[in-house]
């Protein structure tokens, strides 16, 4: 049935160019490189749509946020105006913009997978999608960054007293906050500016998710030390400007989302196993990785409880809630 379909779709493609025709180019901006699980979910969709549509559409992707000027925040705001046409980026960089999306990120609000999809693929996410819709954003699918993990030069962390005086780049407004909680000295940057600030040891360290971004961005070759606290949770999602959205017939909305569903469940899939198998990679690369046991998840949960308690005020006391009691629900 799937070689069938591919065929199909192989022979509309072809039919399109014998008559003249030309694919439709959307464009798609993320956030980092080329070599990312974003990249690569946002490249599977292209495949998808083009599948589906008989090749009705050519998704052209844009790494680093070239297309906002390297700025990672204004991606989302572009597309809610219909400057962008596609978006894949991760919810803290859409704070500005939304600040409801800080929900998913809060420290130690999710302990594992399990807890996560509850959220991100269950009725809890209903509420963000509604946001983003008034923002003029239609969220497609959701996929993955993950859990952000700390990587430093300086030392191994395992306790908060280690944080205490550490230059740390951060990713958006809510980490500064729970940086500062911890004693370590926070700076907002954006993505493409990190990775030189890295070598140049104009920040200590950064905190990002294994799979998506330390490994294929390679900072493993920039960092010593690595510490998996899984603090904070960060989701992707895939967006369209809704004013392409409402031009589209409602055969090629089916389309699209279908192929946004697909692509972003193999991102999340790839993305999961990249963090499965990255820690023995990273110490092979050798990273000294630090595990902390329960009792510091502990410590560094309670250091981090008054960051949760303002920005859980910020986000919205019973969105928050609707998210812990579809955590507490798979417990």
């Amino acid at each position: 049935m799937n070689m069938t379909r591919i065929s199909l779709a192989a022979l509309a493609a072809w039919t399109l160019m014998a008559l003249g025709a030309q694919a439709e180019t959307l464009r798609l901006s993320h956030n980092v490189g080329d070599t990312t699980t974003w990249q690569r979910g946002a490249e599977k969709f292209g495949e998808l749509l083009s599948e589906k549509t008989g090749g009705a559409y050519d998704v052209r992707v844009f790494p680093n946020a070239q297309l906002s000027g390297g700025d990672q925040m204004r991606q989302a705001e572009m597309v809610g105006r219909g400057a962008l046409d596609l978006v894949v980026t991760s919810a803290i960089n859409v704070t500005p913009l939304a600040p409801e999306l800080a929900v998913f990120s809060l420290p130690y609000l999710y302990a594992n997978y399990d807890q996560v999809d509850a959220t991100t693929q269950g009725e809890a996410i209903r509420p963000i999608e509604e946001i983003l819709l008034s923002k003029g954003i239609k969220v497609l699918a959701w996929g993955e960054n993950g859990f952000r993990e700390l990587t430093n030069n300086t030392r191994p962390v395992r306790s908060p007293e280690d944080m205490r005086g550490l230059n740390l780049r951060v990713a958006g407004p809510m980490y500064i906050d729970v940086m500062n909680a911890l004693g370590a000295n926070p700076q907002q940057m954006q993505w493409s500016e990190t990775l030189t600030a890295l070598q140049q040891g104009v920040v200590d360290g950064q905190e990002n998710p294994i799979g998506a971004v330390i490994i294929p961005q390679q900072v493993y070759e920039m960092q010593k030390y690595l510490t998996t606290w899984h603090y904070s949770y960060d989701p992707l999602f895939l967006g369209i400007s809704i004013a392409k959205w409402d031009s589209l017939d409602a055969e090629t909305q089916a389309q699209m989302q279908e192929a946004a569903t697909e692509a972003m469940a193999w991102q999340r899939k790839i993305s999961r196993e990249g963090t499965a198998e990255g820690v023995a990679f990273l110490r092979e690369q050798g990273v000294e990785v630090y595990e902390p046991t329960p009792e510091e998840l502990a410590a560094f949960r309670t250091a981090t409880q008054p960051a949760f308690d303002t920005w859980a005020e910020r986000v919205g006391p019973e969105l928050v809630k609707s998210f812990q009691d579809a955590v507490a629900a798979v417990n």
